[in-house]
Formats: C-alpha cells, sequence, structure tokens
C-alpha cells in the first residue's frame, strides 16, 4: 500500500476520499518537541506516532478501509522537560485548541472519523489531548495512547514499569523507524527510575526526578527487532480504537 498523506494530495483526491458510504478515516498524528537524553532526536515523540501511524494504516487498508494520515502536530505540553536545551512546549490550553480544530476542521471535511495518535506521555499532555475530542459527536473521533493501562499492558516490561523515557522502548523505536540514533547510546548506563513513579510522587521535573540527562532506562539494550516488535502493537492499539470508535458510531 502506498501510505496516503494529507499533505501530498490534491483537493480533488481528498474530495474523492471523502465521498459515499467508504469515506476515508485520518489518522493525526501528535508528539513533542523535547529532550530525550543524548542518543534521540527532540521530536522523538512524533517519529514514534508517525510510524506507527503509516502500520496502522497499512493494517486499516488491508480491513477495506480508506485511511489518511495528516501532517503531525509536532509541539506539546513539555512542563516536565523544563531546563533542558530544546524543551519547546506549550500550553495545555494552547494544544487542546489546536488539536480540536484541526479534528473539526477534518470532520467538516468530510472524513468519516479522527483519531489522534499520541506518543508523548506526559499525564498534562494527554489530558489535553483527551480534552480536544471530548463532547464531539459519538464515533467521529478517539485517541490511541498507550498511557492507558489497556494498552500499556501490552508492551515492554520497561514500559510497564516506566523507566522507559528514551530508555530501551524509545530507542527500539527510533531504530526501527529508520531515524538516527547517536553512537553514545551504547554507553549509556542503565537507570532504573520510574518516571511513572515519580510522577505519582509528586515530582515536576526531569531534574527533581533525577533523569540528569534527559533518559531513564536502559537504551543500550535497544534493537531494531524490538522496536518492530513494539510497532505491531501500537499499530493494533490505533486499528482497534479506529474500530470500536466506528462501530459505536453506527
Amino acid at each position: 500500500m502506498t501510505t496516503r498523506r494529507l499533505a501530498e494530495l490534491t483537493y480533488e483526491e481528498v474530495a474523492a476520499l471523502c465521498e459515499g458510504a467508504a469515506r476515508a478515516v485520518v489518522l493525526l498524528p501528535v508528539g513533542s518537541v523535547e529532550p530525550h537524553g543524548p542518543h534521540l532526536p527532540l521530536d522523538t515523540d512524533t517519529v514514534i506516532s508517525e510510524s506507527a501511524a503509516v502500520r496502522a494504516a497499512s493494517e486499516l487498508e488491508a480491513k477495506g478501509r480508506a485511511v489518511v494520515i495528516a501532517p503531525a502536530i509536532p509541539y506539546g505540553v513539555t512542563d516536565y522537560a523544563a531546563g533542558f536545551a530544546g524543551a519547546i512546549g506549550v500550553p495545555a490550553a494552547a494544544l487542546t485548541a489546536m488539536v480540536r480544530a484541526v479534528v473539526e476542521q477534518l470532520l467538516a471535511t468530510g472524513f468519516a472519523h479522527v483519531c489522534v495518535v499520541n506518543n508523548h506521555l506526559e499525564p498534562a499532555h494527554d489530558a489535553a489531548v483527551r480534552a480536544a475530542v471530548s463532547g464531539l459527536a459519538t464515533g467521529s473521533a478517539s485517541v490511541a495512547c498507550p498511557l492507558t493501562r489497556r494498552w500499556g499492558r501490552t508492551l515492554s516490561d520497561e514500559f510497564k514499569r516506566g523507566d522507559c523515557h528514551a530508555g530501551r522502548y524509545e530507542t527500539s523505536l527510533v531504530l526501527a523507524a529508520g531515524r538516527d540514533v547517536r553512537g553514545v547510546s551504547a554507553s549509556l548506563p542503565t537507570l532504573g527510575i520510574s518516571l511513572a513513579e515519580a510522577i505519582r510522587a509528586g515530582k515536576a521535573t526531569f531534574a527533581e526526578i533525577g533523569m540528569a540527562r534527559a533518559y531513564t532506562g536502559a537504551p543500550s539494550e535497544a534493537t531494531k527487532d524490538e522496536g518492530d516488535a513494539l510497532y505491531a502493537k501500537l499499530a493494533t492499539m490505533i486499528v482497534t480504537e479506529v474500530e470500536e470508535a466506528l462501530a459505536a458510531e453506527a
């Protein structure tokens, strides 16, 4: 399948995808611009959302559903990364307004459904994304994010422990996406700091948590094969959220 990217289509091609009973669904990747250790790019979360969306699109197309991938929204709520160079965040209210406006315009264009694909797991960011689709018509929009227990428990042990920010989990996903991982990753020591536990304990920044280089977990153990296996699970998450939302609408 050739991935349909909204930004590469003409207006007539979009109109054709929004006609009839088999109207296309849209996958809208959301991420962040924030530090992910000394070895991963600032757009890691966006890379993961986009790559997962591409794989999910293939699965949905195989099921007979037309799919379009919208341009990603690359900025998010990045309060935990405060103090690190490259942490370019936006207020939660601004993110909610932006995502809401984009989703509403996609629906107004005639697409059958919009699934917001989010892999930036800061709680305030996730809440802002979910607020953006709150109150929309049943089945018109959904959020696919591994922060929920339903999907998080299907992922790796590192993810489930919470020591996965720029660790083995995210580094594997970046490798599988074909993006550059700096060679320093092989020499980074494993840090058993659970970001999830620290957040529950009231820590407010990476610095307070003890993530002096903006990572935790075991980036040196990352592999492309593990990343591919994780993307398969993330794609299942997206496909399921879309199918369940469309079924609810019906």
